[in-house]
């Protein structure tokens, strides 16, 4: 098969239809062999049988249901465990996607190697309360991440199999897969310019909230990326920086009260800072070492099951 469509909804009955009709058309016109996979997460209205019926006209198209709303992340992640096509196109369910940019999203990953395609709305339809913060976190997130896109949100990309099979999304990660694909060993990350239409129907299910939880995953996997295997470089080296300015402080004030007879150095506030500089360093190294001997276990674990699958196969 060569794509397969994923597409996450929550309460989008108004249009699905026409979404499913475009998609199927730009199919056709181009003779792709290949799958829509539905993911209906924990909606309230008709979306789930409005799903049924489209299932029903055919094989080509899929769905998956949640019981109750778990987020995009987690519908993404079970769409990509059902995919089975060449190419993976993801795309938001409320036509502000335009699958006919299928097509060339497909050219890019099997012809120009990419690993993925990013979708750039450069010309966006949505009100200043969005497209200001999320040009900042855009930006921020470039700056951590090293990976030159303009629009890390965007809900349309495209994935060659080996990218989606090879990462796991989970909270709400999905702003941040080129991240996790970079740091999964997939570096040859594209960007297309592609088209943002107005909300048709309904409204955005994501307020504000979004923003604080986005800076606080891209923290997150920043951590995990980076020193998920070896805490002991950050928690260590943060350790031992605050235990020398503390020891150096306290050295200092015992300097001056046994040479210069300085009195009463305890009262100075500098004595207090160099005795919490003291514990918070010891404190950052003694986590960095349980976190090492934790991440250790766990690779010796893996290694393990490992061995016993090659065993018994």
């Amino acid at each position: 098969m060569q794509i397969s469509v994923v597409i996450p909804l929550f309460n989008e009955e108004e249009s699905i239809p026409e979404l499913a009709s475009w998609i199927d058309r730009v199919m056709r016109e181009h003779s792709f062999t290949y799958e829509v996979i539905w993911v209906d997460d924990g909606s309230r209205d008709q979306s789930w049988r409005v799903i049924e019926s489209l299932t029903a006209t055919g094989p080509n198209h899929k769905a998956i249901q949640f019981r109750r709303n778990q987020g995009k992340s987690a519908a993404l992640n079970e769409g990509f465990k059902c995919a089975s096509g060449r190419v993976i196109i993801t795309m938001d369910a409320d036509l502000q996607d335009s699958p006919d940019e299928i097509p060339a999203l497909y050219q890019m990953i099997t012809v120009q190697q990419f690993d993925m395609v990013s979708g750039w709305k450069r010309k966006r339809h949505d009100p200043i309360s969005k497209t200001i913060p999320s040009k900042f976190f855009n930006y921020v997130t470039r700056v951590i991440s090293g990976i030159k896109l303009h629009d890390f949100n965007c809900g349309l990309k495209a994935y060659s199999s080996q990218v989606v099979k090879a990462i796991e999304l989970q909270g709400e990660m999905h702003r941040y897969v080129p991240v996790i694909a970079k740091w999964a060993g997939f570096s040859k990350i594209g960007e297309k310019v592609v088209e943002h239409r107005e909300r048709k129907f309904g409204y955005s299910k994501f307020g504000l909230e979004r923003f604080i939880n986005g800076f606080l995953d891209l923290l997150s996997i920043t951590f995990i990326t980076r020193f998920g295997k070896r805490p002991m470089h950050l928690f260590g080296t943060l350790g031992i920086l605050s235990f020398f300015i503390g020891f150096a402080i306290l050295v200092y004030l015992s300097t001056l009260k046994l040479f210069y007879d300085v009195v009463k150095i305890t009262d100075r506030p500098m004595f207090f800072l160099g005795i919490i500089a003291l514990i918070i360093g010891t404190q950052l190294f003694l986590t960095g070492f349980l976190a090492e001997l934790i991440s250790r276990i766990q690779t010796e674990k893996s290694s393990l099951i490992i061995q016993k699958k090659i065993h018994l196969d």
